[in-house]
């Protein structure tokens, strides 16, 4: 029965419908991280500290990214089960319980930039120089972080939705927006003050203004109904809340922990050399590049499998779930090896020379293999998020990370004095024995928890057929 399941499989359909939402999704992250890519080359002719103070505050922004995207993982879940069940009261509901929470934290990273951006400076690094043009640029970019968790919580509901060419095109948007006013501001163009680095910034906020503003144009024109019942968004109670948070609360410890633990990992390699600095900026930049594809296929693999598990297909998300894992593996492979192929003419235009760019060929040499692992680890964990298991991803990424990761790189640090490329291979020293660990349970089909009437009437059937414990 097994053999006649897999070699029934329906390709055609599956790989039309991962590309139909993956595509968009990579897109629309791949403008983004082009768009920072921009910022940083616009940067370069400031000086070396700019570029490394540039890479600095993104960190900071990672910290934020990393406690909204709990809600934004949660969010998902309810968002891809409801679309799979046709329950628009569900969808509704959860995007107003998403959206308040991730509003919530964005308001607190936003006054801590522009209030005190001098103490988050001294926490990411101890050289004067790159403080002092870091706080320049937090000072106003904070005025941002709103807007950009604004439009991650509309894009993160349109992609649940299968509607992924509305954030796509608003990104087309954004991106302009912030290339043209880079040029306007940072350097003085069209009779504009010129005014370096805090141009960069006043630019990103004007073009995260024109992503919320795109997005809901767009949705507007093409009649998309849940971004404007605003009423219904509203119209949970206390139990919906709690349901809500627990299944949200493993992915946000998960997500914070992990915050924490990079900021750590971020503070100890902040203290290596200035050149190492400026290439672990450029770094950063470019594996947003391969995450920013990645996570376009991610999206499609919760969407796909999530809609599966609402709707009580649950041996038909089991079989996409399997092939997601290696099909993204494998585009992650393939994308890696192009970035590493073009890494002079890259490098060299993000402003790296010297010793510089000896540093930044070695991050990008060790990440193409680690990300394979890498991004096989995060795909099995945002897709058992889609079933409904929030748990048992967050586990081994959190236990890991400061049982082994987090040790291994305050030791090779400051204990051992390592030099910079093995403290950063420490930083990924986990990834392949969660992989074994992740694996096993892809296989148990343990990770199958549907939220939703239909997928849980199915459930007991489908641990039936696959001699699991009701």
């Amino acid at each position: 029965m097994t053999l006649k399941r897999e070699t029934s499989f329906p390709w055609r359909t599956f790989l039309k419908s991962l590309a139909a939402i993956g595509i968009p999704v990579a897109i629309q992250n791949l403008l983004t991280t082009t768009a920072s890519m921009v910022d940083t080359m616009m940067v370069a002719p400031l000086g070396d500290d700019a570029v490394g103070a540039l890479g600095l505050c993104a960190q900071f922004s990672s910290l934020m990214f990393s406690c909204y995207w709990g809600f934004v993982g949660g969010g998902m879940l309810f968002f891809a089960q409801y679309w799979g069940a046709r329950d628009p009261e569900g969808i509704n509901r959860s995007y107003g319980m998403t959206w308040v929470c991730m509003m919530t934290v964005s308001v607190i990273f936003s006054l801590s930039a522009l209030l005190a951006p001098g103490v988050v400076m001294a926490i990411y690094t101890d050289k004067t120089a790159i403080q002092e043009i870091g706080v320049q640029y937090l000072g106003l970019v904070g005025i941002a972080y709103p807007l950009q968790v604004w439009s991650m919580a509309m894009s993160a509901l349109l992609r649940a939705t299968e509607r992924t060419k509305i954030p796509m095109f608003a990104a087309v948007a954004s991106v302009a927006a912030n290339i043209f006013f880079n040029w306007v501001l940072i350097y003085g163009r069209l009779g504009a003050p010129a005014m370096g680095i805090r141009g960069a910034a006043v630019a990103t906020a004007i073009s995260a203004a024109v992503n919320v503003a795109a997005i809901y144009l767009m949705a507007r024109l093409s009649r998309y109904p849940f971004l404007f019942q605003l009423r219904e968004h509203f119209r949970w109670t206390k139990k919906h809340l709690r349901i809500f948070l627990v299944k949200c609360f493993p992915i946000i410890l998960n997500e914070l922990f992990l915050g924490i633990g990079n900021m750590i990992i971020n503070v100890t390699l902040g203290r290596q050399p200035e050149e190492t600095i400026d290439a672990l900026a450029v770094f950063r930049t470019l594996e947003g590049l391969i995450i920013g594809f990645f996570s376009g296929f991610s999206s499609a693999s919760s969407v796909l499998v999530g809609k599966c598990v609402g709707s009580g297909e649950l041996e038909e998300a089991y079989q996409r779930a399997k092939r997601l894992v290696y099909l993204c593996s494998g585009f992650i492979f393939a994308v890696g090896l192009g970035i590493l192929g073009l890494r002079t003419p890259i490098l060299t235009a993000m402003g790296l020379t010297g010793e510089a760019y000896r540093a930044g060929v070695r991050f990008l040499s060790i990440y193409v293999f680690v990300a394979v692992i890498r991004m096989g680890n995060w795909i099995m964990n945002d897709t058992y998020r889609a079933s409904g298991d929030a748990i048992t991803g967050t586990v081994l990424e959190i236990v890991f990370l400061y049982v082994m990761v987090v040790p291994a790189v305050l030791v090779s640090g400051f204990a051992l004095h390592l030099p910079y490329w093995a403290i950063f291979l420490c930083c990924y020293c986990d990834e392949p024995i969660r992989y074994v660990l992740m694996q096993l349970n892809l296989y148990s089909g343990r990770w199958i928890r549907p939220v939703t009437t239909q997928g849980a009437a199915a459930l007991g059937e489908f641990k039936k057929r696959h001699g699991m414990a009701r």
